[in-house]
């Protein structure tokens, strides 16, 4: 975990396998009230999450964060855009690396950082179907590898 960071509440695990992650950035989020309790209570799901730029700001898109169960009619859609918050040089060099033909922004992971819920985004280029299969092959082999030195004692 890179210096500075909280404890992860929520990681996006397909991406490293979906994704060659080049670059990371941090943001903020715009949340209501509810949302912030049950992220603190750990409901949040990045499945299938991914991020877009419209008009100048970072939108984060099908990030599912569950309703809060005391929220009664105060509750928020758990689905709904959140807007995401940045400096303007970064969405500015976002804007720049997204527009590469094949990049897209990834929501990697979900910390609260000093009391503040956190955005870990990513900008990666998609793996080709070759590239998947080379990543399983390296793993199982360094497991193998590591399984091997474990047991020969030492």
């Amino acid at each position: 975990m890179p210096k500075g960071q909280g404890k992860a509440i929520a990681q996006n695990r397909k991406a490293s396998h979906d994704f060659i992650i080049e670059d990371t950035v941090e943001a903020g989020m715009v949340l209501k009230g509810t949302e912030i309790k049950s992220i603190r209570a750990g409901r949040v799901n990045m499945k299938d999450s991914f991020a877009r730029i419209n008009h100048g700001e970072v939108f984060v898109h099908n990030l599912h964060i569950s309703p809060y169960e005391q929220g009664n009619q105060f509750n928020h859609d758990p689905t709904r855009m959140r807007k995401l918050l940045l400096h303007r040089k970064q969405i500015d060099r976002l804007i720049g690396e997204t527009q590469q033909q094949g990049y897209s922004l990834i929501p990697l992971k979900m910390y609260i950082k000093n009391g503040v819920a956190k955005m870990l985004l990513g900008v990666g280029k998609g793996k080709k179907k070759y590239d998947k299969r080379e990543d399983l092959k390296r793993k199982q082999a360094k497991r193998d590898i590591d399984r091997a030195v474990k047991n020969s004692g030492y």
